[in-house]
């Protein structure tokens, strides 16, 4: 079983930056592709970005040239960089890992941005 925990969140202005990360614990050899998606209230969740075991990496329309994800597998830890934040940007960002028995989720982290 495959534990993750997000952090970063925060409030920002409009144009500000924010790097969330999300710390991968137990049956971490289990993980092959990792992603970020985001929750607004009465939306579905949708995908941010997305990263392989290889470092292949994909991006939602809205974020490309903004947002930048990464892992680094010395800690376990997978980031999302996000720059030139938007208000539409404000979600709960939630952090997933497809293993070998399936998906597993963070609890989420709340990315507010004010304009």
């Amino acid at each position: 079983q495959v534990r993750l925990v997000e952090s970063g969140g925060g409030l920002v202005q409009a144009g500000r930056s924010l790097r969330l990360s999300c710390y991968s614990s137990g049956s971490i050899f289990s993980i092959n592709d990792m992603d970020w998606y985001r929750q607004t209230p009465g939306k579905q969740r949708e995908l941010v970005a997305s990263i392989d075991k290889h470092g292949f990496t994909n991006y939602e329309d809205s974020v490309k040239g903004r947002f930048t994800i990464s892992r680094y597998m010395a800690n376990n830890t997978l980031y999302l960089q996000m720059n030139n934040l938007k208000p539409e940007d404000t979600a709960v960002y939630y952090c997933m890992a497809h293993t070998t028995t399936g998906a597993s989720w963070g609890q989420g982290t709340q990315g507010t941005v004010s304009s």
